[in-house]
């Protein structure tokens, strides 16, 4: 009797809570998807219907596949390639500029109006980052780009003095061997003849021995050996992410999970034995702070000390994460960018002529100096075209924990949007019917005046969240040119064997630092 009112009372609590968690799941993937769908479209806002689980992924993954497989010219539109369901989408419902589509179960608005793309980056304590998602990106980039509030704050006011421009003229002979390095490799290569070179796996290796160098200074080797640990981590999460998360999947004992955990292990351990080796000679009264490590623990340092308590500075885990952080963020962006000037500039000879002039006319036979990098203007304005055309990343995700009003649309808490940058670089209305060409005269007179309404462009994002490396990335490609005028000219282009890669690159970078 006894063992039978015991089984009555366990089948009746879990009969409760599979009502409740079945309630909640029914709730989450179809109540509240068609609740947001009509209270968007009440706003004035167009999209696809919801449907049901999966929203507009399915067709989101197949179009991206399929868009792969099919050639592409260099005259070729971009866009389409590398966003090619957004970009149906926005010409089908982004008429009135903004719209949304479905993220599975939660719906994206997506803003491409210059105006409130300025609003939501200035106001980083209301929009913040995506929060949620697949955790896997996480092994990837978190550190300053994943914090929010008063940790983002103080990673960020611990952070600056790495990249201030004074710290960046120090590390300059780094940049210098790693450019000469790929630069000799060219000249056995071409042995005084001209003949065809894969430059982009040497644009990749040059931008990866900039990190490893200005990083670690002296652990350069060990530097090295986190780059390609990290290149692998990087192709086994994208491989993840585009793929329909499920809750927990991450830790099922796969063959990738397995792999993507002890990549993780080995290079936190790595980065914490420099790390080690750099507290322990700072202790012994020597101080080694010309490299990106060394900067950022004597700036740690700095804030603990003048707070007078550690809970200002940060842990060491936080610094092995901004240090994997450099790694992701700071080498393929510059090779992708380097790779696109290199064949813009080849198409456009006019433009080479003019930006090998200048860097004859401001260096002659001396070796690039800081100063005179930033007083190259004419190539200052083809970097500038150059990221207008292909921006390091397509957009930035943020969502907002509280009811907000953003121009005439009200969205509720837990609201998440998509700002367009690459849409917006790509607006005849803000740029002109030439939009898809490469005119670099559009910035003869500073981005401020490119476009017929101002702030329209964001190849570093913008607000108080601006890429912290941009000086950095900026001065390694203009040093990269330098060096490539200087030796190898004039440039010629015949094709572009990984085009299909470097587009990739463009979405797989968007939606990690989302």
């Amino acid at each position: 009797m006894e063992l039978s009112f015991s089984m009555n009372t366990v089948l009746c609590v879990v009969g409760v809570m599979v009502v409740i968690y079945g309630w909640r799941f029914f709730n989450w993937v179809w109540l509240k998807p068609k609740k947001m769908d009509k209270f968007l479209r009440e706003q004035g806002l167009n999209g696809n219907p919801y449907k049901f689980l999966y929203g507009d992924m399915k067709e989101m993954v197949q179009m991206t596949a399929d868009a792969k497989l099919k050639p592409i010219n260099l005259t070729d539109d971009i866009v389409p390639r590398v966003m090619p369901y957004l970009y149906n989408s926005s010409k089908t419902y982004g008429k009135g500029k903004n719209f949304y589509t479905w993220m599975g179960p939660r719906p994206f608005v997506h803003v491409t109006e210059p105006a409130l793309i300025r609003r939501i980056l200035a106001n980083y304590a209301r929009f913040q980052k995506i929060n949620g998602g697949n955790p896997l990106a996480k092994l990837v980039a978190r550190g300053l780009a994943d914090v929010e509030a008063e940790q983002w704050a103080k990673h960020r006011k611990i952070i600056n003095p790495v990249f201030h421009v004074e710290k960046l003229k120090h590390m300059v002979p780094a940049f210098y061997i790693s450019c000469s390095d790929m630069i000799n490799k060219w000249e056995v290569l071409t042995k005084e003849r001209s003949c065809e070179v894969d430059v982009y796996p040497h644009l990749q290796t040059f931008t990866s021995d900039v990190i490893s160098r200005t990083a670690f200074g002296s652990s350069y080797e060990e530097g090295r050996k986190i780059f390609e640990l990290q290149k692998e981590q990087t192709e086994l999460v994208m491989k993840a992410l585009q793929s329909l998360y499920i809750p927990g999947s991450r830790f099922l004992p796969t063959k990738s999970n397995r792999r993507m955990k002890e990549i993780d292990r080995e290079v936190r351990a790595t980065i914490n034995k420099i790390i080690n080796k750099r507290i322990t000679t700072t202790k012994a009264g020597k101080s080694s702070s010309d490299d990106l490590l060394g900067i950022l623990l004597d700036s740690n340092y700095k804030e603990i000390k003048q707070q007078g308590n550690t809970n200002f500075g940060l842990t060491t885990e936080e610094v092995i994460q901004e240090c994997k952080l450099f790694y992701f963020a700071g080498q393929e962006t510059t090779a992708n960018l380097l790779a696109w000037t290199m064949i813009l500039l080849a198409q456009h000879t006019n433009w080479q002529d003019r930006a090998r002039d200048e860097v004859l006319k401001v260096f002659g036979d001396r070796k690039p100096d800081i100063d005179g990098l930033n007083r190259l203007k004419v190539i200052n304005m083809i970097l500038q075209e150059v990221l207008r055309l292909y921006p390091a990343v397509i957009g930035l995700g943020r969502m907002i924990h509280e009811e907000t009003t953003l121009g005439n649309i009200t969205l509720p808490a837990g609201s998440f949007l998509q700002l367009h940058m690459m849409l917006l670089h790509y607006d005849n209305e803000m740029w002109g019917d030439d939009v898809k060409e490469f005119k670099p005269e559009r910035f003869a007179e500073g981005v401020s005046k490119a476009t017929t309404e101002q702030a329209s462009y964001f190849p570093f994002g913008g607000g108080p969240r601006i890429c912290i490396g941009q000086n950095f990335a900026t001065l390694e490609a203009k040093l990269a040119l330098c060096y490539d005028f200087k030796r190898f000219f004039p440039l010629r282009f015949l094709h572009c064997t990984h085009m299909l890669h470097i587009l990739s690159s463009l979405y797989n970078l968007s939606m990690v630092l989302n």
